[in-house]
């Protein structure tokens, strides 16, 4: 079966440049060997990426030893679910993409939350739930 997204729509890519996801495939599709749960595609922002150092989750500096760029603002990643919510309550949330964000991240943020920092709103809002 296809993975799905938040919408309960198939799975779109998040981004390949630089490539997301658990796999570097380029989607933040869920597989039960990834513990963290990296599948809210997200957008970086500045207020982001400094939130997520200052909590000991740098995304700033490249580690070559794990095919990791280093993120700046713009870039789309796929984000553990958890720290998308850690960022969301204290009010430094990235922006989201609900058709790349995989429905595994509401077991974790609630799907109103990814909606109000939505950059994909559909047209009919009312897919939203």
């Amino acid at each position: 079966m296809d993975p799905l997204n938040v919408l309960g729509e198939p799975l779109q890519p998040c981004g390949s440049d630089p490539m997301t996801g658990f796999f570097r495939d380029g989607c933040c599709a869920w597989v039960p060997q990834d513990l963290g749960n990296h599948t809210v595609c997200a957008v970086m922002t500045a207020d982001f990426l400094r939130y997520q150092r200052n909590a000991g989750n740098d995304l700033i500096t490249p580690i070559p030893a794990y095919d990791f760029p280093g993120l700046k603002p713009g870039d789309r990643w796929c984000v553990v679910a958890r720290r998308w919510l850690q960022a969301y309550l204290a009010g430094y949330p990235a922006p989201v993409v609900l058709a790349s964000t995989h429905e595994k991240a509401l077991e974790v943020v609630p799907l109103d939350a990814l909606r109000e920092h939505a950059v994909d709103v559909p047209d009919d809002i009312s897919s939203l739930g």
